[in-house]
This record gives C-alpha cells, sequence and structure tokens, in this order.
C-alpha cells in the first residue's frame, strides 16, 4: 500500500549514505522537468552535495510552491556542484522524449565540475555508457535529497524559459501553463498553429499539423 500524504517522509541521505559506505565518495543526484509537455525543452539536473551537508527542506519539486522551489534553488547553487542540459523540442523530436531525457542525463553526469563515483537517478530507466556507476530509484525525487536537489533545479530553470517563449509565441500563455496540454492551450494550437516550441512528435501536435 502506498503512503498517504499524512504519512510521507521527506527526502533524507540514506542512499547517498549507503553508496559511501560502499566506497563511492562523490555521489550525485539527477533528475528531469518537462517530459510530458507539449512543447518546450526537456531539462536535466545532476546535483552533488558534500557528505551531510545540504539544505533543509529538499522534497520532489511538484509538492513544493513556487517561491520555495526559488529559495531552495539559491541554497542548492550555494551548497553543492549542479550541472544543467537542455534539450531543446528539435533533440525531442530527433531522439523521442525518453532518449533525449536519457542523452542529457549522461550530458550532465559528465558536466559536473568534478568526476562523480556514483550516480542516483530518477525513474525505471538508465542512460547507456554512463560515467559511473549508477541506480535507477523510481519516485527517487521524493527519496533521496540529491535527486530532490536535481528536481528542484530542473523545475526552477525550465520554468524561467517559459516567460522567453512567450516572447516569440504571442498568445500561447507557456509562462502560466509550461507547454503542458491545457485547455487554453490545446485552443491556442488549434486557432494559432504550432511554432517552433512544440514538439512536433508528439501525437496533439502532430494532429495539429495534419
Amino acid at each position: 500500500m502506498g503512503k498517504t500524504d499524512s504519512t510521507r517522509t521527506a527526502p533524507d541521505d540514506a542512499e547517498e549514505v549507503g553508496a559511501r559506505a560502499a566506497g563511492y565518495r562523490r555521489v550525485a543526484g539527477v533528475d528531469e522537468a518537462g517530459r510530458g509537455p507539449l512543447a518546450g525543452p526537456v531539462v536535466v539536473a545532476a546535483v552533488v552535495f558534500a557528505e551531510g551537508r545540504f539544505p533543509a527542506g529538499l522534497d520532489d519539486s511538484k509538492k513544493l510552491s513556487a517561491q520555495r522551489r526559488e529559495a531552495l534553488f539559491v541554497d542548492i547553487l550555494a551548497m553543492g556542484e549542479v550541472a544543467i542540459v537542455v534539450a531543446p523540442p528539435s533533440e525531442i523530436d530527433r531522439l523521442n522524449i525518453r532518449g533525449a531525457t536519457l542523452a542529457c542525463m549522461r550530458q550532465a553526469l559528465l558536466a559536473l565540475p568534478s568526476p562523480v563515483d556514483f550516480a542516483l537517478i530518477d525513474g525505471r530507466d538508465l542512460p547507456d555508457a554512463l560515467p559511473c556507476p549508477a541506480k535507477a530509484l523510481v519516485g527517487g525525487d521524493g527519496r533521496s535529497v540529491s535527486i530532490a536537489a536535481a528536481s528542484i533545479v530542473a523545475k526552477v530553470t525550465r520554468d524561467a524559459m517559459c516567460p522567453v517563449m512567450d516572447m516569440d509565441a504571442a498568445g500561447y500563455g507557456f509562462s502560466g501553463h509550461k507547454g503542458y496540454g491545457t485547455r487554453a492551450h490545446m485552443l491556442a494550437l488549434s486557432s494559432i498553429g504550432v511554432t517552433p516550441h512544440h514538439r512536433r512528435t508528439f501525437a496533439p501536435v502532430a494532429l495539429a499539423i495534419g
């Protein structure tokens, strides 16, 4: 039986502690934001904290207010090592969303300031040719502080891109729906048409293209 909201615990560093006990000194958490939207990039972040040193209040980014995410984003950058990789819609269309996300995860680990010894990756899948051993954690953003931090960094970074998308796609309201297939977005898609920000291989967009 799954945990209810009243019994759900916040992420902790048990996975990181376990990895270090196995001899892995530098442990990274990796997560993405933006797999589901019809438009905009997918963003992946990798975060490494020193042992026992991470901001209080880390959690799955979806469970935090925008204001809280932004405050934690600043703390994460101050206390951890961070790498961010972005795949635009063209790359998502070329590789498919799964392939683009996994490629970004590998690139994010390689982009960290120093090599890592072990990676904790949110989800069921592990990318190929990783630079270190890794473990996939389903629901990892609610279990591991490093993955939770990565989810926050990815989400805040992607959300900040949406107003920029609005600047050259008037009428879409990307700042509000973030590219997800809301009613307002679907109406804009049918009345305004497809923009360069859209993922042309996603079914509703492909249907709008005809």
